[in-house]
């Protein structure tokens, strides 16, 4: 009898090809396995149209959340942001099902959890936030960006302020700092400010920053997993078992892996 298995696969980035290798290698069977995204499903590889495309059609079968690559290529399609240099988006753009692709895209959450001890996030889980909180937040920002207006929510998402989350934040502030935890963070300095700027490995970091899983967080729980993937440099050196970096930099050249839930096993393939 077969079992159903859950993939949680990294930074895709429009590598339709090495997303085919590496589903390929673990023999993945959409009608009984799910393969979850911890976001950037487009942008800089070479096919953004075919991968949109292929994991539309897993349907039911794949799930995901909203990279900060993703939501640039709404606000994009939307006439709000020019497209990035390094981004092959052009064939996508001009895709005849594109309306259709991106209804189907902003339908996804920033957080969501696979099961009850895996939570997954693009860029990370603030300090200061549980994993019921994030998902909370999480879903208010899905309450605009599914919405008929969602093109208001991708005007003010982009700032780098405020940089420390206050419960008291409201409207465009509260937005884009919920936007920018979940897609953007990489470093806080000591009182928990959002630093952007930086993006090496830890080993190479200024003193005065830290990355945001180093950080004392009171309310996970032990038996709780957080798998996020948009930094590449960190080549999933966490060195801490509760969180899962899933970004090792396959449209850098290096590799694109998945972690199977149930084993809790870490698949690659080479770029």
């Amino acid at each position: 009898m077969s079992v159903e298995r859950n993939f949680i696969i990294g930074d895709i980035q429009g590598c339709y090809e090495g997303l085919q290798r590496l589903l390929d290698k673990v023999s993945f069977n959409p009608e009984q396995d799910t393969l979850h995204g911890v976001g950037d499903l487009v942008a800089r590889g070479e096919d953004s149209l075919s991968t949109l495309r292929f994991l539309r059609s897993l349907g039911p079968r794949f799930h995901s959340v909203l990279g900060n690559h993703d939501l640039h290529l709404l606000a994009v399609a939307n006439g709000i942001k020019k497209p990035k240099k390094d981004d092959k988006l052009a064939p996508l753009l001009a895709a005849p099902d594109l309306p259709e692709l991106l209804d189907w895209l902003r339908q996804f959450p920033l957080a969501t959890q696979v099961g009850k001890q895996h939570t997954l996030v693009h860029a990370g889980l603030y300090p200061a936030w549980s994993t019921e909180k994030l998902l909370m937040l999480s879903e208010e920002v899905s309450q605009h960006l599914q919405s008929a207006c969602y093109a208001d929510l991708l005007e003010i998402m982009y700032g780098n302020t405020p940089r420390v989350w206050e419960d008291t934040l409201s409207g465009t502030k509260r937005l884009r700092f919920i936007i920018n935890a979940c897609t953007r963070m990489r470093y806080l300095n000591k009182t928990m400010h959002l630093e952007f700027e930086t993006k090496t490995h830890p080993s190479q970091s200024p003193a005065s920053l830290a990355p945001w899983f180093t950080f004392p967080n009171p309310f996970i729980r032990a038996d709780e997993t957080l798998v996020f993937g948009h930094w590449a440099a960190l080549a999933g050196d966490t060195n801490h078992p509760q969180f899962v970096g899933l970004d090792t930099g396959y449209v850098w050249g290096n590799s694109l892996t998945m972690l199977h839930i149930e084993t809790n096993q870490l698949i690659s393939v080479d770029a």
